[in-house]
């Protein structure tokens, strides 16, 4: 049988904001699972949401390079925060970001391209690096966007040096004519809606199909003995919820909740001087996805003194 621990059952109610008790009956109840503790949370009306976000668990820094027309980011991890405020690891970081552009988003091509000034290349100079800071990184993923024309716009959270912090997120902005300036802070305000969100997708077409049918499935549980074409119409309805929530362009814009990313867009179109469309972002969150061993100080402290 599963131990449900304390760690376990905060990181449930860190995820859905529901009460420790519900949350500690849903690991019991699907034996420590955490997606299927969120799931039968929802299905019981006791979960606020249930957003999809990997627990930040890995130091380092996210570095972000933009350059009008295109943009990249990087993820470097190190083992500790205290290398992250590290002014040489910061100059790592900040130069790997201006080399990510072309890339193309490929780490290989990343990593084997040569480090400016030196004779190596990224990777030998990182593997260089932990020698010298005395603590394992690595350059972890890259992503790469461009438009034919208009602009990449960016902007990076919990900013510790010109391109660096914790979140960084991209925006491509399509506008054949465009001003520039305009689109430029058009571009950072998504970017910085993008950080806020964390959208699943940039419509309801691109969410991936296994998303919608555990949508389906949560449903249909909370709609027993109701007929599949009745299941069918309640699912439909629910997606128009489902997309202002999860999808970038039906969400209320941070900057203006009275009207949708997409509506935000058009109204820009004036000023801008022509058609605005997103082609696609990229958002980093630090160590996302990444899980991080954390020590068990009372385990730790049972042991030493021989009670377990």
């Amino acid at each position: 049988m599963t131990t449900i621990t304390a760690t376990m059952v905060k990181e449930l109610r860190e995820r859905t904001g529901a009460g420790m008790m519900d949350c500690k009956s849903a690991l019991t109840e699907t034996g420590g699972d955490i997606e299927a503790a969120i799931d039968w949370l929802r299905t019981k009306g006791l979960a606020k949401a249930a957003k999809k976000a990997g627990r930040v668990a890995a130091e380092g820094l996210v570095g972000v390079v933009t350059t009008g027309k295109t943009g990249a980011m990087v993820e470097v991890n190190s083992e500790t925060d205290f290398v992250a405020r590290n002014e040489q690891f910061q100059g790592l970081v900040s130069t790997i970001a201006k080399l990510a552009p072309e890339a193309g988003g490929d780490v290989s091509k990343l990593l084997a391209t040569s480090y400016p000034d030196r004779k190596e290349t990224v990777e030998e100079y990182l593997k260089e690096m932990v020698a010298t800071i005395g603590e394992n990184m690595s350059l972890r993923r890259t992503a790469a966007i461009s438009v034919k024309d208009g602009v990449v716009g960016s902007y990076v959270h919990n900013q510790v040096a010109d391109g660096l912090g914790k979140i960084g997120v991209l925006v491509g902005l399509e506008a054949e004519g465009g001003k520039a300036d305009v689109l430029a802070e058009l571009g950072r305000q998504i970017a910085m809606h993008v950080a806020a969100t964390n959208p699943i997708a940039l419509n309801i077409d691109l969410v991936p199909a296994d998303v919608l049918e555990r949508e389906k499935g949560i449903l249909a549980e909370k709609n027993q003995g109701k007929k599949p074409e009745v299941l069918e119409k309640i699912f439909q309805s629910s997606l128009k919820s489902f997309a202002k929530e999860y999808c970038l362009l039906d969400q209320p814009f941070i900057h203006d909740s009275s009207k949708s990313v997409a509506q935000a867009l058009k109204d820009v179109e004036k000023a801008a001087g022509a058609a605005v469309t997103i082609v696609g972002y990229v958002r980093y969150a630090l160590g996302e996805g990444i899980e991080k061993a954390e020590d068990d100080f009372a385990a730790e402290v049972a042991a030493a003194a021989g009670t377990k």
